[in-house]
């Protein structure tokens, strides 16, 4: 098979160089021809890198071939750092023509520049207006515009740029005669809820309920299914005669619950990264497994962009309940932080009993571990890598016993030195604030404010402790562990760690004191060394109260549990 071309996987399907494998676009838009039929104005958000832009590429190229109406897609990322309103306009003018121009349609192409000059391009305060109405004049047909990275648009100059679009929607509802696009999207990575988080405050704000109340509805493009990913697999194997063994779909699918960018990325390691294109290998559950832990460690750009949005204050206070299972968000989070979290695909509302929110998915659930640490990992010392490991087994007792020191010693230098957590705690002045806004706040806000202030400091101060562990673990590890697999979401009151080495299973609990009971956290670290396949654990319990002595918090305590040993470690 040496002569089979060279291929690659991207978000929109298995690709080579002069052609695309591709899922249709229309199954994954759910709603957008009754969006368009209807003649409305709509948001489309999905997550980076979960295959928009192909996806608004190939309904353009549908609607245009269809011969009812015209479609444009016009990309606003370059507008991402220009904060002048005015100049913004410009380039946004700019970047319709150049778009007119590039297209495969003559009626659209023609168009291009044609309306320079003209006086009513002259004001940049309604040039935006004033060019798609005189393009949508010049056509025979209704034309669809879709604005990919809208949401890149800074505050300041995403106000004009709306009020523009709602001011030619209103005309065009009031006169027959006056003519505006049929059907318009903002797409990009947020929801509608996050342009209004951005075009605050009131006096900068378009003062509709909406950034522009022409706003129907939000749609969310979906992630593949499980039969989506096998057809994306089997379009490979039907081109290179190199098959998927049903496991290997299955893992795919559970690694990755559909994300595009990470289904295609895994196929893509394992076909070209690790088997260097022999289509005659069969791919299997543990290639799909070894190719997952590869991307994590790889650390691609799509994780950097992705995980960069962790430093922001707003998500991070967000992501500090979920990472330690707290029972729920304090108040001071508020409903816009969590769904832009959700938006940027970092979490997702959970499925199983009492898990309110977790992580998108597995892989994305290890990156966001790793990426909240690796500033605490600078702080550890380099001769903690590899230790306890002998070749054969992992001391995990001594490992942890050399962790309670390692804690007492050094979790406050850590927290000073911790400039994400830093950030943090500055937002819990933010999260008080957004309270106050709350129309429910009262007269006794004073206290209600203390209270939250309080909550969400107590949350952060134990989603610290767990990242340190975390960071340790990883210091320690440093490559040698086989796998570290961790289980987190809000409401499950409990984070569980499996480090895998040489064969074998080492399960942690990680508990703040006074969230359960002893016995019902030995009950559940039961159930997980169960899952393990492990007779022994270790239950690690923080204790937050900072007023007590280290003599008190620190101990080790060894208990036997229906043929199980479970080994308390407290900090």
């Amino acid at each position: 098979m040496a002569d089979k071309p060279t291929k690659r996987f991207n978000t929109a399907g298995v690709c080579v160089p002069d052609e695309h494998y591709m899922l249709p676009a229309l199954p994954r838009l759910p709603d957008v021809s009754d969006m368009i039929e209807g003649k409305f104005y709509f948001v489309l958000h999905a997550p980076r890198q979960s295959g928009k832009t192909t996806c608004l590429q190939a309904l353009t190229k549908q609607i245009n071939s269809e011969g009812r109406y015209y479609a444009l897609t016009c990309s606003l990322e370059s507008l991402r750092n220009t904060n002048d309103p005015l100049t913004a306009m410009k380039y946004a003018v700019e970047l319709i023509n150049s778009e007119l121009e590039s297209s495969d349609i003559a009626e659209l192409s023609k168009l291009a520049y044609a309306f320079d000059g003209k006086p009513s391009m002259n004001s940049a305060v309604s040039m935006v207006r004033h060019l798609l109405r005189m393009i949508c004049q010049s056509l025979d047909r209704e034309l669809v515009v879709f604005f990919d990275e809208a949401d890149c648009i800074p505050e300041d100059p995403l106000v004009l740029f709306l009020g523009q679009i709602r001011t030619g929607y209103l005309a065009r509802s009031l006169s027959k005669s006056t003519k505006f696009p049929r059907s318009m999207a903002l797409v990009g990575m947020r929801d509608i809820r996050d342009y209004l988080y951005r075009v605050r405050p009131e006096q900068q704000s378009t003062g509709l309920a909406s950034p522009f109340n022409v706003k129907k509805k939000s749609l969310t493009l979906s992630n593949f299914t499980m039969d989506e990913i096998k057809n994306l697999y089997c379009q490979h194997t039907s081109e290179t005669g190199q098959l998927f063994e049903p496991s290997a779909f299955e893992r795919a699918w559970d690694l990755t619950e559909g994300q595009p960018w990470l289904a295609n990325a895994l196929a893509d390691d394992v076909i070209v990264e690790r088997f260097k294109n022999d289509y005659s290998r069969n791919i299997t559950e543990t290639d799909i497994e070894l190719a997952a832990r590869s991307l994590i460690l790889r650390n691609d750009t799509h994780f950097d962009s992705l995980m960069e949005r962790l430093k922001e204050p707003r998500v991070r206070r967000v992501i500090a309940p979920v990472i330690i299972g707290a029972p729920s968000f304090p108040k001071g989070v508020s409903k816009d932080d969590i769904k832009y979290a959700i938006d940027l695909g970092l979490l997702k509302p959970g499925s199983a009993s009492g898990e309110f929110y977790k992580p998108s998915n597995p892989i994305y659930q290890e990156i966001i571990a790793r990426a909240m640490t690796c500033d605490l990992q600078e702080h550890m010392p380099d001769d903690l890598a590899n230790k306890w490991m002998d070749g054969e087994r992992l001391d995990m007792d001594g490992l942890l016993k050399a962790f309670q020191v390692y804690w007492r010693g050094n979790r406050e230098a850590l927290k000073e030195n911790n400039a994400i957590e830093t950030l943090v705690f500055n937002s819990v002045k933010q999260s008080v604030e957004n309270f106050k806004q709350d129309k429910n706040f009262n007269e006794i806000s004073d206290k209600i404010s203390l209270k939250i202030k309080n909550e969400i400091t107590a949350l952060i101060n134990e989603s610290f402790a767990h990242l340190v562990l975390f960071a340790y673990l990883q210091r320690v590890m440093n490559g040698g562990a086989d796998f570290i697999e961790r289980e987190y979401a809000l409401g499950r009151t409990r984070v569980d760690i499996c480090v895998g080495y040489k064969g074998q299973s080492y399960p942690l609990e990680l508990k703040i004191k006074g969230v359960k009971s002893r016995e019902k956290s030995y009950e559940q670290l039961s159930g997980y060394m169960d899952t393990c396949g492990s007779s022994t654990g270790w239950l690690v319990v923080f204790d937050k109260n900072f007023k007590k002595p280290w003599g008190k918090k620190l101990f080790w305590e060894t208990v036997e549990r229906k043929g199980k040993t479970i080994h308390v470690v407290g900090c």
